[in-house]
């Protein structure tokens, strides 16, 4: 294996681009030794920026990419018109094996459909899901998927379930991480027709540790390590996740600055509650991956800041020492492959 591992950075992509990403890019490259960085973009601009800090500039090169894909434009039109975006750029050098990872803040829909048709799935894995890392009182728990498969099968959660597995003991150390699927309740019977057909087939899978269903409550409080669903519950549940985050956060500012009286209580638990906050931070875990593709992808928040970009590069060099994407190739049962084989073969003679 190479000594360094390189990851293609979308210089142009989300809502604080080029500034906060190349700020991250450079943090993380003073950080890690052992990384080496392609930066995608307009290269005058992305010079620019760079002109700002000191870094390491022989693991840093500019590839030039004139076009920049916006977030209102159909995905797999963009993808297939913008050849000199900074999104199918950097998905190219991953394609090509010019990089182990790609990281971009930009358009969700495009990322995800360039992962698939540009770098490709592992042959067996049906798709590829979005999986990022959410707080818990636990520590972090893997929901997967959060956006990619609107509309799943059977076979393909359970596939899931697998690579979630394989990820969580592989980055947070956890040998036996615990796999739940959301429901609408405890009991085995309860659920629509996609949990009741999913549910016996995790439960008869010997490589994970099934325990059953979860319901949105006890996501939080760390019942389970791995979190299987669908892409639109997935998603319905990060985003309200992260818009209850908000509104508590802001609801405690209020309440500390609301009299003199609060405003002395919350300096005497400024830093407590700091230590607090610091733990719920979406931020500090990086990006969302998108598993079971050749090379590793990963979407962070389109608002990105320097911290979760500097994170997402650490991600990517934690995930690639670990080879995971080898390790996705062995660690999905022959059986559940045989079953997605047979679904796609289905769905072609329909």
């Amino acid at each position: 294996m190479s000594e360094y591992v390189n990851v293609a950075v979308d210089a142009m992509g989300g809502d604080n681009a080029p500034g906060e990403i190349i700020k991250g890019t450079v943090d993380a490259l003073n950080a890690y030794r052992q990384l080496r960085v392609m930066l995608v973009g307009r290269e005058e601009i992305v010079k620019e920026e760079l002109a700002k800090y000191t870094y390491p500039d022989k693991r840093v090169k500019i590839v030039h990419a004139a076009e920049i894909i916006e977030m209102a434009e159909p995905p797999v039109n963009a993808i297939r018109k913008k050849k000199d975006s900074s999104i199918v750029k950097g998905l190219q050098l991953v394609k090509e094996g010019k990089c182990d990872a790609f990281i971009s803040a930009g358009s969700t829909g495009a990322i995800l459909a360039g992962g698939q048709l540009i770098v490709g799935r592992i042959r067996g894995i049906e798709r590829s899901p979005l999986a990022p890392l959410i707080p818990t009182s636990k520590g972090p728990a893997l929901l997967i998927d959060c956006g990619a498969n609107m509309d799943a099968r059977p076979s393909q959660l359970v596939q899931f379930a697998q690579m979630g597995s394989i990820y969580m003991k592989n980055i947070t150390g956890n040998p036996n991480p615990r796999v739940a699927i959301v429901n609408v309740g405890a009991e085995e019977e309860k659920g629509n027709a996609l949990v009741k057909e999913t549910f016996p087939l995790l439960k008869a899978c010997d490589n994970i540790n099934f325990i059953g269903s979860i319901e949105a409550r006890d996501i939080t409080d760390g019942y389970a390590d791995v979190i299987v669903c669908d892409a639109f519950v997935g998603n319905v549940i990060l985003k309200m996740f992260e818009g209850v985050a908000s509104t508590l956060l802001h609801g405690i500012k209020d309440a500390i600055m609301s009299s003199f009286k609060s405003k002395i209580g919350g300096l005497l638990i400024k830093d407590s509650l700091k230590s607090l906050l610091k733990t719920y931070d979406v931020a500090s875990y990086g990006g969302a991956p998108m598993l079971g593709l050749r090379g590793l992808v990963v979407k962070t928040h389109g608002n990105a800041e320097a911290i979760e970009i500097q994170n997402a590069l650490g991600q990517c060099i934690n995930f690639t020492e670990q080879k995971l994407t080898e390790q996705f190739q062995t660690g999905v049962s022959l059986k559940t492959r045989k079953t997605a084989a047979a679904d796609n073969a289905e769905t072609r003679t329909e």
